[in-house]
Parts: C-alpha cells; structure tokens; sequence
C-alpha cells in the first residue's frame, strides 16, 4: 500500500536525490533551501504559518511495504507578493502588412511580465523512475491528491491556482531556449540562474530587457520550445487539463515551458472534496467505486486512493485503509470520490431538489 504524507527532515537525502533529477524551483538541488521548504512545510500543515506567502505544502508518497519514499509533489498558497513578483514571458501574436508589397508577416512576441496578485501554484512534482508507468497510476495519485488537500482547506488558497510545466531539456539537462535568449542577458547557466531564483528575482527584473522581443530572431530550435513540455511533463500536463487548466500565453522564462491556469473552486477534484464521519469498517468488492480518502485531522494528514462507501450519515472504508491513515470510528475523513458514482448522483439530486 501506499500513502502521501507530510515531507519531515527524514526525508532530506531522498529529495535531494530527486531535486538532482530535475529541474523545479519548486524543489531546488540545494541541501538548505531544501531543509529551509521541509520545515516551511511542516509549520504549515501544523497551521503555523500565518502568512500566505510563508505557505507551502510539500507531500511525499511512500511505500509502506517497504518505507521507502517514491516521490514528492507540492502546493505553495502564494507565489508572490508585493516586491516578491511572480516572472513569466507573455507570448503574443503580432501581424505586419504591407500594403506596397500586398503582403504581410506574422510574428511572435514575447516579453517579461509581473504578477504580484499571490495566486497559489502546484509543482514540484516527480516520481521515482521505477515506480512510473504502473497499473495502479501512483504518478496520478500523487498529483491529483493535492486538489484533495486544496478542498479540505480552500481557505488557504488564492481562488486562482497556476501550475508552471518543465519545458524540454537536452540529455545534459540544458535548454536551448536559455542559451539562446536568456543568457543573452543574464550571463549564469540555466541550472544557475533557476536556483538563484530561488532565493531573489531582483537580477532578472534588472538585467532582463523591458518590451517586446521577436523571436524570430532566435533559431528554429530555440523557437520551437517556446509554450511547450517535455515528454516526461505530457502526462501530468494532460491531468492537470482534465482539472480544467489551460495555458493562457504565459511562459517560463528559463525553458519555455507553459504556465496553465485554473480557478480553484471550478477544480472537479476541489469541488467533490468532502469531510464525512467514519462509520466503520467493511469488505470491498474488487470493482468497488474509488476515490482519496485522508485523515485530515491534527495528528497529521495521511492519504492514500481506496474503496469507499459514502451514506447520508458518514463513509465506510477497508480496515486497512483505517489502519493505514491513523484513524478511528467517529473521526472526521477526507473524501474526493474519483468518477461519479449512483450513490454520489442521489446526493447531488437531492440538493438540488431540496
């Protein structure tokens, strides 16, 4: 079985093993920043955190078989805030006519721009290369329970949610788009200036040219990475598009790769999110309607996927599960249902007719 858990000082060595493989601001290769987000993380879900900005939610999924930890994903309340920006690139479509030569060109545009609004974002998310591709889709399980924990705590979160996508990077972990254009300006490395980034944003609001570039003037290569993912990101981009996330022109500035957006209450996963009591425990068939369930309460949240049974007084679930979240008879649980069932259609029937 496996369960998504709160990150704990524990897990240090294996995350940063899993920040080396990649290359997420959100889980910086960096031992302090790293040990700085775990404990950010755990004053969070302990609800210490005042502040939105000082905010950030970082689950990991382990293996109860065996312990170990398989992967890592995040939820940060507030990327940005007054003096903090969020940096994007905003691509626009530019159309030139001639009328001499009766003919014209279309071109694209893009240029820096700034958010300080606090939106809330996901990222930070991978899964062990061996666990990856499986029947039991942890890769998905991992994802999506964040929208779980979003719809226990909506009051933690912007109502707008972005997630930014890795754009493709070469063998060596470069990207051509950086070494093209970026570093034009900012002379670090693409692995450099996105963990300095990490820390200040200072040096591209600086350095970075204000206004519109053509990238026409850049190499087809360079060109063709602008708004897309690398084929490692396509599944978790596509799951985050059935959350109802679209790219709206906004870019990253060192890869490329597309920034989707969505409001957190037209999430499905956010909007099915249900507290319910547990009634007890009881035997599931094998084609039993599934969804997240968690204990959410103050002992810390625990997660993981299972069979449940939702009844107008509370949900039943397997006594593993029960054993596996840390919970008891009368206590309070998380449920997200994961397609719709007859049960879950009675009770929407009933609220709307009541």
């Amino acid at each position: 079985m496996f369960v998504i858990r709160p990150a704990v000082q524990d897990d240090l060595a294996t995350l940063l093993k899993f920040a080396k493989m990649v290359h997420f601001i959100n889980l910086p290769a960096d031992r302090d920043l790293l040990s700085a987000k775990i404990a950010r993380s755990r004053r969070s879900f302990m609800l210490q955190a005042d502040d939105a900005h000082e905010r950030e939610f970082m689950f990991v999924l382990e293996d109860q078989d065996t312990g170990e930890v398989i992967g890592t994903g995040s939820v940060l309340s507030s990327v940005s805030w007054k003096g903090h920006p969020h940096i994007y690139l905003q691509v626009r479509r530019r159309e030139h006519y001639s009328e001499d030569l009766r003919g014209g060109q279309v071109h694209t545009t893009v240029e820096m721009c700034t958010d300080e609004s606090g939106p809330s974002e996901v990222g930070g998310l991978i899964l062990a290369p061996g666990f990856r591709g499986r029947a039991d889709r942890l890769g998905a399980l991992l994802s999506l329970v964040r929208f779980h924990f979003i719809g226990l705590h909506p009051e933690l979160f912007s109502t707008r949610m972005l997630a930014e996508m890795m754009g493709p990077l070469t063998p060596d972990a470069l990207t051509p788009l950086w070494e093209y254009f970026g570093r034009r300006f900012i002379n670090l490395s693409y692995r450099e200036a996105d963990l300095f980034s990490s820390r200040s944003k200072e040096f591209m609001l600086s350095l970075f040219p204000k206004g519109e570039i053509y990238v026409s003037m850049l190499p087809p290569e360079a060109r063709a990475l602008i708004g897309r993912v690398g084929e490692e990101t396509e599944p978790a981009k596509r799951l985050l598009e059935k959350q109802g996330f679209r790219f709206d022109g906004h870019v990253d500035p060192f890869d490329g790769g597309p920034c989707l957006e969505a409001e957190r209450d037209e999430i499905p996963l956010v909007k099915s999110t249900e507290r319910r009591v547990l009634l007890g425990t009881k035997t599931f068939a094998a084609n039993a309607h599934e969804g997240f369930v968690s204990n959410p309460g103050p002992s810390g949240f625990r997660a993981t996927r299972s069979a449940f049974e939702m009844t107008p007084e509370g949900v039943w679930l397997p006594e593993a599960v029960v054993e596996l979240l840390h919970l008891k008879q009368g206590a309070v649980v998380g449920v997200t249902p994961l397609a719709a069932s007859p049960e879950s259609s009675r009770r929407k029937s009933r609220k709307a007719s009541s």
